[in-house]
């Protein structure tokens, strides 16, 4: 990408709600394990080709207002990726491109923002560990 990554300041988002609502993310916890976005799983080769146009993924994230959406479109026999961040953002769309080359395209990029979500989650959970050693044990007692 030529300035910045928009998913580093997504991610840096997250980390913010994530961080700031550490006391109360216990109950939210279990609503976001059941809640994630599902993405159908892919379909091998020899049964059918996937359908390109409105191919699509969603990155991880805890609200749908920050969540990043890649969707393929077909604009006058050339595929394009539109990129959202939020229900209501502007598309950042690359293209043209070839059929294959925008699947693979929405794969790589919910594939790399789901291992940031999840690096920077280890992280920010290490981190709150090693922070609040005395509110654990002020729990307890």
């Amino acid at each position: 990408m030529a300035q910045s990554d928009p998913t580093d300041s997504a991610l840096a988002a997250i980390a913010s709600i994530l961080d700031n609502s550490e006391t109360s993310r216990e109950p939210e916890k279990a609503a976001l394990t059941g809640s994630r976005p599902v993405s159908p799983p892919p379909i091998p080769a020899a049964h059918s080709p996937i359908e390109a146009h409105g191919y699509s993924k969603v990155g991880p994230g805890p609200m749908a207002a920050i969540r990043f959406k890649w969707t393929v479109r077909l604009d006058n026999g050339d595929y394009y990726v539109d990129e959202t961040f939020g229900d209501n953002s502007n598309p950042l769309v690359t293209g043209p491109l070839e059929r294959d080359a925008a699947i693979q395209l929405v794969d790589d990029r919910e594939s790399e923002a789901r291992r940031r979500f999840e690096q920077l989650k280890s992280e920010m959970t290490g981190r709150s560990a090693h922070a609040n050693p005395v509110r654990k044990d002020s729990a307890e007692a």
